[in-house]
């Protein structure tokens, strides 16, 4: 029991210090205009279908920690934000990705009961989190930043600002949530598998 402890701690230090370097390097986050689409989301994704929803929330918080601090490191849309309100500009942050690496890790345990295969939930639950994460993240920025003239001028083509997000969401699903589907899920189920054979060799 204690060294499986002691291994998940490992595997959570690595996850985050993986998360670490593309948070500081240009990539984890690939600018889009004044947004940015995150490859954040792969290492939760792996995180909390491997250590379950408790790590899959620590990643999260992770996730949003460093995307806070983006906001005042000269990412002009989140330094933006922070200008009208910090308080609303850490709700946007840091809340929604906790919250999608903790379902993260509770649809994967849902997912894992019905799935005969023991394979596709894995990339289901890739493609689910990066699909929370957008959600999560446009739904609460709307909310609390829908009505200011900053985000009114991003809608450019003058059509209601509930299409703009759902647009950007649609550009961000285009490269996010494959990604997190295929690598997220691909790595979570060879890591898996991994760790299931060692664990069967250790016991012989």
């Amino acid at each position: 029991m204690k060294k499986n402890k002691t291994l998940e701690m490992v595997q959570l230090a690595v996850l985050i210090a993986i998360m670490l370097i593309l948070a500081f390097t240009p990539l984890g986050y690939l600018r889009i205009g004044p947004l940015a689409i995150s490859l954040m989301t792969i290492p939760v994704v792996i995180g909390a279908m491997i250590l379950g929803p408790a790590g899959g929330a620590v990643l999260g918080l992770v996730f949003g920690l460093t995307s806070f601090y983006q906001c005042f490191a000269g990412d002009p849309f989140g330094a933006a934000l922070v200008a009208m309100n910090p308080f609303f500009t850490f709700l946007v942050c840091i809340p929604t990705r906790t919250l999608m690496g903790w379902l993260s890790g509770v649809i994967f345990k849902a997912l894992w009961k019905i799935d005969k295969t023991k394979t596709v939930t894995y990339f289901v639950t890739g493609l689910l989190g990066a699909f929370m994460n957008t959600l999560f993240f446009m739904s609460t920025l709307m909310i609390c930043f829908g009505h200011t003239e900053y985000l009114q001028s991003m809608n450019a083509t003058g059509a209601n600002l509930f299409m703009f997000a759902v647009a950007f969401c649609g550009i961000n699903g285009a490269l996010e949530m494959p990604m997190s589907c295929v690598v997220g899920g691909g790595v979570a189920k060879a890591v898996s598998v991994a760790l299931k054979k060692n664990a069967a060799t250790e016991e012989k």
